[in-house]
């Protein structure tokens, strides 16, 4: 299934996306939703009004989760475009729930920097709580995946050896626009699948997530074995090589463009660009 988060007149509601129908569901969002236990079958016992896909408006997939945790450095042709060698352990870190948007949200590009950058990443939401996971048990606690673009000011990221001061500034993450579930992914929890992002058109990443150094089983019992993954945290896997800082010469966003990120089977972000109004 493909679970979706739409703004409505009444406040957000957690959904269904099926074909070009979306069938609301009786919780505030997909994070709310993910709570429940057993929400599989929550979803087919509770069955309600139904309204055309073409007119959703998609907030954030999981618009407040506890945890968004972020992998830097995952993608063998990135670390090798970025003049690193290949770490021996996953890179973490974390941005917060005010950085995310909606898979059609505009990209708000702040006056302070002069170097935003896209991302685009193969993310999987969390569906159970989970305490020390082992790889092969990964899937278990996985409910499904989603689109994500890790929008960030290298500049501010530059400032210093950490990199959360550059990756989450405010509305500046896509994500979404449905979590699919792992059921709908022929491979599973470490499928291969097509990876690209598009500036205005012009393919600057494509890949395949066969290239992650630290695939989602593994990144599963990392995690989880520093702290209790709850339903609903949302874990970025990383982007590949193609990024704007790895050009010759370096390419960043401006205001006016149209950024459109893909995942095969997953689905696709597309966002607008647009300078902050201070």
């Amino acid at each position: 299934m493909k679970l979706v988060t739409l703004r409505t007149e009444d406040g957000a509601r957690a959904g269904r996306l099926d074909g070009d129908r979306v069938e609301l569901l009786p919780f505030p969002d997909v994070g709310a939703l993910l709570a429940q236990t057993d929400w599989g079958a929550v979803v087919e016992q509770n069955r309600g009004e139904e309204i055309a896909a073409a007119d959703v408006d998609f907030a954030p997939v999981v618009p407040k989760p506890n945890k968004i945790i972020c992998l830097g450095l995952n993608y063998k042709a990135h670390i090798e475009e970025m003049g690193r060698e290949l770490p021996s352990h996953p890179t973490l870190f974390a941005k917060y729930a005010v950085s995310l948007i909606g898979a059609r949200d505009p990209i708000v590009l702040p006056p302070e920097s002069q170097a935003v950058d896209w991302e685009v990443e193969l993310a999987f939401v969390i569906g159970a709580r989970a305490r020390r996971v082992k790889a092969a048990d990964a899937a278990k606690v996985v409910a499904g995946f989603t689109v994500f673009n890790d929008i960030y000011m290298r500049d501010w990221q530059m400032r210093t050896l950490q990199f959360l001061q550059g990756k989450t500034f405010e509305k500046s993450t896509p994500v979404g626009p449905a979590v699919v579930t792992l059921d709908e992914v022929p491979q599973g929890i470490d499928a291969d699948l097509a990876i690209s992002c598009e500036v205005d058109g012009e393919q600057m990443q494509k890949a395949r997530t066969s290239d992650l150094l630290f695939p989602p089983t593994v990144l599963v019992e990392y995690i989880s074995t520093i702290m209790t993954l709850e339903p609903g945290d949302i874990i970025a896997t990383g982007t590949p090589n193609g990024v704007g800082a790895g050009r010759n010469p370096p390419v960043f966003l401006k205001p006016g463009q149209s950024v459109r990120t893909t995942i095969e089977g997953v689905g696709e972000l597309v966002n607008p660009t647009v300078a902050e109004a201070v």
